[in-house]
């Protein structure tokens, strides 16, 4: 298994590097962006979301609900909700009622390019701290694994380092490679507890940048802060 730190910091698939399977049908790609795009978006597939489709801009988010019944436009741009859409990028806004059945148009600014970064993968798995247990199970067993993680406007994000640090030290207790500097330096830095998780997220510089943005932001911090919250695993 490989980690990317940033999108930007993939090669350019997976047929790309020594050692990977020739076809990318043949990867378990995993998408990790704990702030927040990934820790909502398994809340609203457990709440009965049909389909989460990632896109790169707003505008498209819009055309996709405009040409498509059931469609929800969703995301955010510098933490906030995007004028028009119908739910940003708060787990807490993703209730049953809102989204169950529904398709989700999604344009946020730093998971969506994740996701959109293992499209090719044969399986795309969607990974947070709230429900790292349920993905490293749902992983074990299923081939090659390329983790992506968010990052900030292409930058390193420590907390998802660590959330795929602790993806690594899950499936290696199982038997997994680990290969990469990416990979190795994710293990090391991987919290081993919900104490740790929630010290490391609340802690992060992402985190206080959302916590400034007000109150509901900052309870999104202390949801996506939360180890196992979740018991299941999901694609998209």
């Amino acid at each position: 298994m490989r980690v990317e730190l940033t999108p930007e910091s993939s090669p350019g698939g997976p047929a790309t590097l020594a050692g990977w399977p020739r076809e990318p049908r043949d990867v378990s790609g995993v998408v990790i962006d704990v702030l927040r795009a990934t820790s909502t978006l398994v809340v609203a597939l457990d709440h009965g979301a049909r389909r989460v489709v990632p896109l790169e801009q707003p505008a498209e988010a819009l055309r996709l609900r405009d040409r498509e019944p059931g469609v929800l436009a969703c995301g955010e741009r510098g933490g906030l909700i995007v004028a028009g859409f119908d739910l940003g990028n708060s787990p807490l806004d993703y209730s049953a009622e809102r989204v169950r059945g529904r398709t989700l148009a999604f344009a946020s600014t730093n998971g969506s390019r994740a996701m959109r970064a293992i499209a090719g993968s044969g399986e795309r798995w969607l990974a947070s701290f709230v429900n790292a247990t349920a993905a490293a199970d749902a992983l074990f067993g299923r081939g090659f694994v390329r983790i992506v993680c968010a990052g900030k406007l292409g930058r390193f994000a420590l907390e998802d380092a660590a959330c795929a640090g602790l993806l690594c030290v899950r499936l290696a207790a199982r038997g997994a490679v680990l290969e990469g500097g990416a990979a190795r330096l994710a293990r090391a830095i991987a919290p081993e507890g919900p104490a740790e998780v929630r010290s490391l997220v609340s802690g992060c510089q992402h985190a206080r940048e959302l916590r400034g943005l007000g109150p509901g932001p900052a309870r999104d911090v202390e949801w996506c802060a939360t180890l196992d919250a979740l018991p299941h695993a999901f694609q998209f």
